[in-house]
């Protein structure tokens, strides 16, 4: 079973599944802003923070299958799914598994999109500077995911990225990797998903190519988008931000279909 926090009373359950080298503790600075309606539950993914590794190659389907396993412990039906970047992965592998257990889901400086063949190539080559030399991945890694215009005011939180990161099982991000280059496309889930989609991205997020991601979003009255400016990290980066957008909008619930 993979580590967990539960957090509140709120009459909705407002689940939070963190990126890669990263642990529940990354919501800290937005947990303060989130609405008193929803009652918080962190889960720490597999091969990371608390939860142990489950497979060579961690695969998003795996992942949200251990997902599914907490929420299924806790007697949880229905509830609202928000994944920032490794975890929007493993958010939209659950909404395509499944979606009748979804309020809402949130892609959260995440992509539907799969890796391209430079991206893929490029996890390939992390495989062994990621279990032979974890400390030097992390650290020229990390930064840039942040803003580069506010790399001044953002230093505090970048050594806490990096601490977190470096707290991370090596072998838990290598399968994490491995499992990632395998992601394929999940725009059909956009497609056909009920459930209320809100997807918060950054401007300048290196890791995610947010004008293509955004342009060619499905065009569903249940989707909304907003793009930030910062980087890949709005937890850190616009945390009090980022949880009034998420109070606003997941709080109200459109209806499933508008007629003209």
């Amino acid at each position: 079973m993979l580590n967990f926090e539960r957090k509140g009373n709120g009459k909705e359950t407002l689940v939070l599944l963190h990126g890669f080298m990263e642990n529940c503790s990354i919501w800290n600075d937005m947990e303060p802003h989130l609405s008193e309606h929803f009652s918080i539950l962190k889960i720490d993914l597999p091969g990371h923070g608390q939860s142990e590794i489950v497979a060579e190659v961690q695969t998003m389907e795996i992942m949200a299958e251990e997902v599914k396993k907490v929420l299924d412990k806790l007697s949880l039906t229905k509830v609202h799914l928000l994944g920032h970047s490794m975890g929007g992965y493993t958010s939209l592998a659950f909404a395509e598994k499944y979606p009748e257990s979804l309020i809402s889901l949130t892609l959260f400086f995440s992509t539907y999109l799969p890796d391209d063949a430079e991206k893929k190539e490029q996890r390939i080559k992390s495989y062994r500077i990621i279990k032979d030399a974890f400390p030097h991945y992390t650290r020229a890694g990390v930064p840039n995911l942040f803003n580069p215009n506010e790399r001044d005011i953002l230093e505090g939180k970048i050594e806490t990225a990096l601490e977190i990161a470096l707290s991370t099982n090596n072998l838990g991000a290598l399968a994490s990797v491995k499992g990632m280059v395998e992601r394929t496309d999940k725009k059909h889930v956009l497609e056909s998903l009920d459930a209320k989609i809100l997807v918060i991205a950054g401007k300048h997020d290196n890791a995610v190519k947010t004008e293509i991601m955004i342009k060619n979003l499905p065009d569903r009255t249940n989707i909304k988008s907003y793009v930030l400016d910062c980087g890949h990290n709005g937890h850190w980066e616009k945390p009090s931000i980022c949880a009034e957008i998420i109070n606003t909008e997941l709080l109200h619930h459109l209806p499933k279909h508008l007629i003209l």
